[in-house]
């Protein structure tokens, strides 16, 4: 029996945020309002001096937890390799980054961080040891795109089957799991005057059982039928886009099971059966046949697709997910 458990990514709510529309105690509150339990946050975004708040940033970060009743879940962090303009950060260097991160995520009251992908897999044994002191675990995204097939993705996956630790393991982005190409982006780039031959030659890769990396050759390059059609600057930036949604199959997740940790339940648009690209209901079956009882977070990504001088939906866009998602998993779960 499963007990899958529901949150939101404040990363859904950005632009509300970035915009000044609402402040934190305002995402706080209107989360709450609506019947939401746990966040995560990107603490690069929302908390001021991250990855080392002062103290009443902290507490102040706590108090809105304790006074909305909300479970701080998971902090999403990334390893800036790319600091310096004439170098990559040595290894001693992105390893103390990350453990100033995962301090921060304890003393904002999380037990998981979340890795961005391509992680280097050399972080994680030098990391062991401030994971355990601190009861932090850390977790590889897996992202569309940079999916399971990834060689950097894999070289981080046997590092954390070899090292076998509690404090090591994965969070899905379930990006990966794209019936079809979300449509938000596609009427985005065709806005933008991306030729609809070339939208329409993609759709029909899912229709064969694909996805939108048959655009790329095995080198990497465009295939010539795409090349053929891909003209203009709108034309490269839909081909350079479709290569990030996967339809892969759930059950590439048997073996993983036991590393998961966490789920992002990527959501672009919200229709009145579900999810326009990709089949939540089915994702939570399966994630209650197997047992899982961690948590599932709404992550708008829609945003990022709003047409030229429409308002973002961000607010409506999340309620109605998380109104989705928990009426499939009170079906499921019985």
């Amino acid at each position: 029996m499963s007990q899958i458990k529901t949150c939101v990514s404040l990363y859904s709510l950005q632009y509300e945020y970035l915009n000044k529309r609402m402040s934190l105690e305002d995402i706080f509150r209107f989360l709450s309002e609506n019947g939401v339990d746990g966040v995560e946050v990107l603490p690069d975004q929302m908390i001021k001096g991250a990855p080392e708040p002062d103290e009443n940033t902290v507490q102040n970060w706590k108090n809105l937890c304790e006074k909305y009743s909300m479970k701080p879940v998971i902090a999403d962090v990334f390893c800036n390799t790319n600091l310096y303009k004439n170098r990559t950060l040595t290894k001693k260097e992105c390893v103390k980054l990350l453990e100033k991160e995962i301090i921060q995520a304890h003393d904002l009251g999380m037990n998981l961080v979340r890795l961005v992908s391509f992680t280097p897999a050399f972080v994680l044994e030098p990391l062991l040891p401030v994971c355990e002191k601190y009861n932090v675990r850390i977790a590889d995204e897996i992202h569309a795109g940079l999916g399971f097939d990834q060689p950097k993705t894999q070289e981080f996956i046997q590092e954390m089957k070899r090292l076998n630790s509690p404090y090591i393991g994965l969070v899905i982005d379930t990006g990966i799991f794209c019936k079809r190409t979300p449509r938000v982006m596609e009427n985005y780039c065709l806005s933008m005057g991306a030729n609809p031959a070339l939208v329409e030659l993609t759709r029909g890769f899912y229709e064969k059982g694909g996805d939108g990396r048959m655009v790329r050759d095995s080198s990497g390059e465009l295939i010539p039928e795409i090349k053929a059609l891909t003209k203009t600057g709108a034309d490269f930036m839909f081909a350079n886009l479709v290569d990030g949604y996967e339809n892969t199959p759930l059950e590439v997740l048997d073996e993983y099971l036991p590393y998961i940790f966490h789920f992002h339940f990527k959501l672009f648009e919200m229709t009145e059966n579900g999810e326009y690209s990709m089949d939540f209901r089915e994702i939570l079956q399966y994630l209650h046949d197997h047992h899982y009882d961690g948590y599932v977070s709404t992550e708008y990504e829609g945003n990022r697709w709003t047409l030229p001088g429409l308002p973002t939906v961000e607010k409506e866009q999340v309620l109605l997910h998380q109104q989705y998602i928990k009426k499939c998993i009170r079906e499921i779960e019985g």
